[in-house]
């Protein structure tokens, strides 16, 4: 029974998404911290938590829809496991304590930052997915957040060109990578009543258009390079190799419309690598020496991709 329960509100707070957010704020430290210190954690734990609220709160929000698709009639609240008012409470609880502990441990910028990125989430983007079939594209924002939290929360400027490039490099993957799962389950968005890229386009021409977005999110890797965010030249030359196998990706869906869900993983093991060698990079001007395992980052750029 206790299992049971834990499944479900752990389902409620799409945990994986809120870690790897709270992984992004991590990075966004990371990348412009003088040294590393405990409010590393504090940032993690502040952002995780207000992202699994944020979550529940957008289940509670869309159960009427969610209750009409294949793909989401079994999350907690549509099939029953929790009850509305629990999951509002429960996700309203880990908002604010995820604000609060970016507050207190951060500062208030930071905090705001969580607060804004919430309400654009909760208040803008979801009331736009009712209207918009390119919702995903204002909704983008809210993937740019996380990484300006660590930022500021590591004395980084909001105004400073680095984090501007961080930001976008998140903005525009977080556009195919949603795209991408429309082309697997477009027709449940149309069933459901909601406003769909299939209703308006052919599979062929949403395939063009997320092969742009994929080539953009391509270009934004080794671009960062030009804002001093990657000092090594084998950080940079592997940028360049993920780049490349990326947009060899985006041909393919242009070709083949039914390797969406290959071209899913991929998009985001891309978007995984290239903030995991941006860090790696960092450690190195950090601590002086490259950390163990670098060769390994290296290595999945390739496995990842042939």
């Amino acid at each position: 029974m206790y299992l049971k329960i834990f499944t479900s509100y752990y389902q409620l707070c799409k945990i994986r998404i809120a870690f790897f957010s709270g992984l992004s704020a991590v990075a966004g430290y990371v990348l412009v911290a003088a040294h590393l210190q405990v409010q590393l954690v504090i940032v993690f734990a502040g952002v995780f938590l207000l992202a699994s609220g944020a979550s529940g709160l957008n289940q509670c929000q869309e159960r009427a829809t969610d209750a009409l698709m294949s793909r989401t009639k079994d999350r907690p609240i549509p099939s029953g496991r929790i009850k509305p008012h629990n999951a509002l409470l429960f996700s309203i609880m880990l908002a604010a304590s995820g604000i609060y502990i970016l507050y207190a441990g951060c500062g208030s910028m930071p905090a705001m930052l969580g607060l804004i990125a919430t309400i654009w989430y909760n208040g803008v983007y979801t009331s736009l997915k009712k209207k918009s079939a390119f919702a995903a594209i204002p909704g983008a924002l809210t993937g740019a957040m996380p990484p300006a939290i660590g930022w500021v929360a590591a004395g980084g400027h909001l105004s400073d060109p680095r984090l501007s490039a961080i930001s976008l490099f998140f903005a525009i993957w977080q556009v195919p990578h949603f795209w991408l799962l429309l082309m697997n389950h477009g027709t449940e968005y149309r069933d459901a009543g909601l406003p769909s890229l299939t209703r308006i386009l052919s599979m062929a021409q949403i395939a063009r258009i997320i092969f742009q977005w994929i080539a953009a999110t391509a270009v934004c890797g080794p671009t960062l390079c030009l804002f001093g965010l990657a000092q090594s030249s084998l950080i940079q030359y592997s940028l360049l190799v993920a780049s490349m196998l990326l947009i060899l990706q985006g041909v393919s869906i242009t070709r083949n419309s039914g390797i969406a869900r290959s071209a899913f993983v991929r998009l985001n093991a891309y978007m995984i690598v290239v903030i995991a060698l941006l860090v790696s990079d960092r450690l190195y001007i950090l601590s002086g020496h490259l950390p163990s395992g670098i060769e390994k980052i290296y290595a999945v750029i390739v496995s990842s991709y042939l």
